[in-house]
């Protein structure tokens, strides 16, 4: 299944932050992993519960994550948060 990846506001906001940190190219290895296979591992990822009950997470470092939903009868995966999980 060929996947399309959509970025909310609060991701674009996450991806500056990202680009200062430099984790900016660790997070873009993640999101051709998940572009390619939101299932695939390695590297691991987590089913969310709570207020993100139904996403995914997986670690950009120990402490920023990549958190994404998907969105199987669209073909779609929507990119949540680039910085932390918990904001």
């Amino acid at each position: 299944m060929t996947w399309h990846v959509v970025y909310t506001k609060q991701t674009r906001k996450d991806a500056k932050k990202l680009a200062g940190s430099g984790l900016k190219t660790k997070a873009q290895e993640l999101l051709r992993v998940i572009e390619n296979d939101p299932c695939q591992r390695p590297p691991p990822f987590e089913r969310l519960v709570g207020d993100l009950d139904g996403s995914y997470s997986r670690r950009i470092n120990i402490q920023h994550r990549l958190v994404y939903q998907v969105l199987n009868d669209e073909g779609v995966i929507k990119v949540l948060r680039l910085w932390t999980q918990y904001d």
